[in-house]
Parts: structure tokens; C-alpha cells; sequence
């Protein structure tokens, strides 16, 4: 089946911009919800229709999906208070949505679902995070009627990330940069070949059902990405390894902070796994990962003094 009009719920967050203009590309009909029209206004350029709603109202979400082929949900947070088994905001973005997802698409006969979720994704893993979206994904699998296919990315990265962009901001900062779980791996997928995946697989029936992880060609320490966003800049800040004991204080001191806290406990739970895939990509992704180095220099580098500063200030709160 060709699946021609698609629904994005998150299409105006990092990921959701990149897929949003691949889908386009593609010559598919996109519309975006969105809870404020201002959220996506960086989209209204382009050919697709952007839906203001609250997504938690069953009626709102049943009329933007209806009619849709397929709906992508790329909805997450790395911050939802605590609780147990996780808090509030874990719940609800990574449980209640995808589930209500989930049914207005049964209730409107759409055929595709595709869910974002992430690696080491666990009802039974070690973090809150990681616990809502193993709950999250069965949320996204109990509609027994929809093709469901599941992602699970390592960190992603690229133009606009939180995740390079914001070491590169701490390197040009400070001199000194105390680290906690250094040692924590990751295998970083570009955004683009996470997009291409999730482009390649809304027509393939053999994805159907399918959970995919999704990791680029080399893993890599926390210390050595840190060190290496360092040395693209041009900065060599000192690195400080903090023991365990000492990461659990840093991580509680910057949850008192206003805004969104830079690190939290739950994220250090989270990197006591290793985020790397648990072998090669799938053949069907038809992906030849992009390494960091290859993309990261560009805009790492060539970004404007404010760019390069945005996504620190996002993640630190202003």
C-alpha cells in the first residue's frame, strides 16, 4: 500500500523538522499537530498544513488523524519529574499519548503507525525514562489492526541538536568541565539516516510489526564526545571524571536550577546501559550510516555565535 498522507505528532521538534521536508521531498501530503501554531512557524514555508490541538483531547486527535494513512509519532521528553514507576510527564507523553494515538487511529481506520521510541527502551529498565518508553511502545502495539513499526535510536544528531551543540556551547564556556559518567557509550545516528528509515519503511509491509535500532557507524565514550566537540571548535577544555557519588550530587544541584535542568539523576540511570545497537542495522533500512565527523564539523563550526549557543540555552533555561 502507498501510503501518501501522513499525520506527524512532534513535527516541528528537531526530528519532526527534518522528516517533515524529507516527506515533503517526497511529494506526500503532511500536516503537523502542534499544541501552539507558533511552535512550527519555522515550517510554514513549507507545502503542508500545520494543526493547532490539544492532543490529549480524543475528539481533537480523531479528526487530525482521520483521513491519514500513516501517523508518525515523534513525541518524547528526557525530563518528567519522578515517581514511580516514573513521573507524571513520563506517563503522559510516553504511555497516555502514544495509546491515545493509537486509538483515534483505529477509530479513524488509519493503517500505518509509526512510533519513535529509543535504545534500551524497557518497562523493566533502570530509569524512568527508559521505563515509560518500553511502556510506551506496548502502548503503540496494543492496536491490534494497525501496521506498527517501532525505532529505536541512540542519540541523534545534527543541525540544530541538543546533544553536540550543547557540549560545544559548555567547551566555549568553561575551561574546566567536570563529567559525569564518563565512561557511559553511545553509537550517535544522524538525523538524516534516522528520517531515511522512517521514509523507507511507511511503504514497506515487511516492517510491519517490526522494532528497528537505529545507531551510526562507530560508539563512542561520553569522554571522547566531549573531547572531540572540543577539538572541532577549537577548545580543549579540562576534563574532570566524576565518580558516581559525586555525578548523583552535580545531577541533583542542577535539578533545583530553574528551566530544564542540564542533567538529571534519572538520565545518569539511563547511561548506566550502553545506548549501542545490539547488531548491524537491518538490511531492509537500506542505510549507509554518516559518521560524526563527516556531518558535525559543519555546524559545529560555520554556525552564527547565537546558533551556536541556542541549544545550551534552551537545555539551561532562560
Amino acid at each position: 500500500m502507498r501510503h501518501q498522507s501522513i499525520a506527524l505528532v512532534g513535527g516541528s521538534g528537531f526530528i519532526g523538522t527534518h522528516l517533515a521536508n524529507a516527506l515533503v521531498a517526497a511529494g506526500k501530503n503532511v500536516r503537523i499537530a502542534t499544541r501552539k501554531r507558533s511552535h512550527a512557524s519555522h515550517l510554514t514555508m513549507l507545502p503542508l498544513d500545520v494543526i493547532e490541538l490539544d492532543l490529549f483531547d480524543p475528539l481533537a486527535l480523531a479528526r487530525f488523524v482521520e483521513g491519514a494513512d500513516a501517523v508518525v509519532n515523534l513525541i518524547g521528553t528526557l525530563h518528567g519529574g519522578r515517581g514511580r514507576p516514573y513521573g507524571a510527564e513520563f506517563a503522559r507523553l510516553h504511555v497516555e499519548l502514544p495509546s491515545k494515538i493509537a486509538a483515534a487511529c483505529e477509530g479513524k481506520g488509519v493503517h500505518r503507525l509509526v512510533h519513535l521510541s529509543a535504545i534500551n527502551a524497557d518497562s523493566s529498565g533502570p530509569s524512568m525514562y527508559l521505563r515509560s518508553k518500553g511502556d510506551g511502545e506496548k502502548a503503540a502495539l496494543a492496536a491490534a489492526q494497525l501496521a506498527t513499526t517501532i525505532f529505536r535510536p541512540s542519540v541523534v544528531f545534527g543541525p540544530e541538536d541538543r546533544f553536540l551543540n550543547t557540549f560545544a556551547a559548555l567547551a566555549r564556556l568553561f575551561p574546566v568541565l567536570p563529567l559525569a559518567k564518563p565512561d557511559a557509550k553511545f553509537q550517535p545516528v544522524y538525523v538524516g539516516d534516522v528520517v531515511k528509515a522512517i521514509v523507507g519503511t511507511l511503504d514497506l509491509d515487511a516492517a510491519s510489526g517490526r522494532t528497528y535500532e537505529l545507531g551510526g557507524p562507530t560508539v563512542y565514550t561520553l569522554e571522547s564526545l566531549v573531547r572531540m566537540c572540543g577539538e572541532m571548535i577549537g577548545r580543549h577544555p579540562r576534563i574532570v571524571r566524576l565518580p558516581d557519588a559525586l555525578a548523583y550530587m552535580q545531577a541533583m544541584t542542577f535539578e533545583t536550577l530553574p528551566g530544564a535542568p542540564l542533567i538529571t539523576r534519572d538520565n545518569l540511570d539511563s547511561m548506566s546501559l550502553d545506548a549501542v545497537m545490539s547488531g548491524p542495522l537491518a538490511e531492509e533500512l537500506n542505510i549507509e550510516p554518516v559518521a560524526i565527523d563527516a556531518i558535525a564539523p559543519t555546524y559545529l563550526n560555520d554556525a552564527s555565535l547565537r546558533s551556536r549557543f541556542s541549544a545550551f540555552r534552551a537545555t539551561a533555561g532562560r
